[in-house]
């Protein structure tokens, strides 16, 4: 199968050609052919599988083929992003795509000022990449119009759950024209994430190219049991063992990405940081010299782990287990990714046991241990395996009773062997909550 086979106009495979893509991914060879028939469609595939391009040349094929010219003010499509680092790779991709097609293409984000946005917009975008938040102050301060919207595309929206947008696209969704077509992406598919479609799509074809939930089998995964206060010194170690040149390193807090980047700069390690405390320019700044290589480590929150395409990337280390399974495969899946292989390890300590045991359960697969020498845990990480059970040690058998002299009986406490750590309370899982809409009847299209 090529390209050419699924339909696709000649500029379009003239630009695919530039790019050097030559054969269909699974999830592009299912969803381009809908989405050019004019299907609503709820599509999962893991990352990293070319889910931009599955709904993007199709998208561009459309607008170049149908409608009427771009009003000021308005956008004839919309794709909504939950990170500011995802939607300027979506648009990224998408310019690259449009290269010798005549339309006009923009992507708006918080944490940048407003102004030179609403001038942008002013004469129109054909296509208009998006973060939540953004597109409401810009609809609000009618810098935006959405009457002229064809198409409105969800690109990973249970990140966009995940992060709190339910709100957000409940309001966007009273600002959408009801006859459109909506595509919906997503690497997992919760129950949330269909309850979602169920309210937002419209009889959508649904796609799925991968097993639920399950990384990506180019990335070699495993676990070294550490205690907490020894991580930084083990991930030093480690790095100085492997000769790491490139790593993204994921930490659970933005407190936890400083403390780490401090602590390897002391060192005379080049590394910088990434969280959502930091200002945009800042963020995209410290991507950039990672991605040319001027960082050798970079350290980030789960804010960037979607939205982050580094060529060859070698190897991801998480630092702290994330407290949603779910994004465990986001992390992973920014190495690896088309058809490359790469490596992910995860630093676990006793306390995060429960997440190690949900991860798995999740990902259907027992992550292989290794110990490292001199930094074996005094704290036990109990084992944990794919069905989700935290395997507890057997506790030994209790001596039988002895009389003490005197005939009293002394009560010397409860004895409990040293290895025998209970583990910490299961993490929670955030309550994600899916906007309800007010739908009403749909009109056909």
């Amino acid at each position: 199968m090529t390209f050419a086979t699924l339909g696709l106009i000649e500029p379009l495979l003239r630009a695919l050609e530039t790019l050097g893509y030559q054969t269909p991914t699974p999830v592009q060879a299912q969803a381009i052919p809908a989405v050019l028939a004019g299907r609503d469609l709820m599509a999962a595939a893991q990352t990293g599988t070319g889910k931009t391009a599955g709904f993007a040349l199709p998208l561009l094929q459309l607008l170049t083929m149908e409608g009427p010219k771009v009003a000021a003010n308005s956008a004839r499509a919309l794709i909504l992003c939950p990170t500011r680092e995802l939607a300027e790779q979506v648009h990224a991709s998408v310019a690259e795509y449009a290269q010798n097609l005549p339309l006009t293409t923009y992507a708006v984000y918080g944490g940048v000022s407003i102004n030179p946005q609403m001038m942008k917009l002013r004469k129109g975008v054909d296509i208009l990449v998006a973060t939540p938040g953004r597109l409401i102050d810009l609809f609000r301060q009618n810098a935006l119009k959405l009457n002229q919207l064809q198409t409105l595309v969800l690109d990973e929206a249970d990140r966009m759950l995940d992060l709190g947008f339910s709100e957000e696209l409940a309001n966007i969704y009273r600002m959408l024209p009801k006859k459109r077509q909506t595509l919906l992406f997503s690497a997992t598919f919760s129950d949330e994430i269909r309850q979602l479609a169920g309210q937002m799509l419209n009889d959508p074809l649904s796609i799925e190219v991968s097993p639920r939930n399950v990384a990506a089998s180019t990335v070699k995964q495993w676990v070294v049991p550490v205690d907490k206060k020894r991580k930084p010194e083990l991930f030093v170690h480690l790095m100085r063992k492997g000769r790491w040149k490139q790593v993204l390193v994921f930490a659970k807090t933005r407190n936890g990405v400083d403390a780490l980047v401090d602590k390897l700069q002391g060192l005379g390690i080049n590394a910088d940081g990434i969280h959502g405390d930091k200002p945009q320019a800042t963020r995209q700044r410290a991507l950039d010299r990672f991605k040319s290589s001027d960082v050798q480590i970079l350290v980030a929150t789960d804010v960037a782990a979607r939205g982050l395409d580094i060529e060859d990337l070698p190897l991801v280390v998480n630092f702290d287990l994330p407290i949603v399974a779910e994004d465990y495969i986001h992390r992973i899946g920014r190495t690896g990714r088309a058809g490359n292989t790469g490596e992910a390890i995860s630093l676990v300590c006793a306390d995060e046991v429960n997440m190690l045991s949900a991860i798995e359960m999740l990902t259907r697969q027992t992550l292989t241990r290794k110990m490292e020498p001199d930094f074996e845990p005094e704290h036990r990480v109990p084992d944990t395996d794919a069905s989700g059970q935290v395997v507890k040690k057997p506790k030994k058998p209790k001596k039988p009773k002895t009389s003490g002299g005197g005939g009293g009986k002394r009560n010397l406490g409860k004895w409990v062997d040293s290895g025998d750590v209970a583990p910490a309370e299961p993490s929670i899982k955030p309550v994600r909550k899916v906007p309800v809409f007010n739908t009403g009847p749909r009109k056909k299209k």
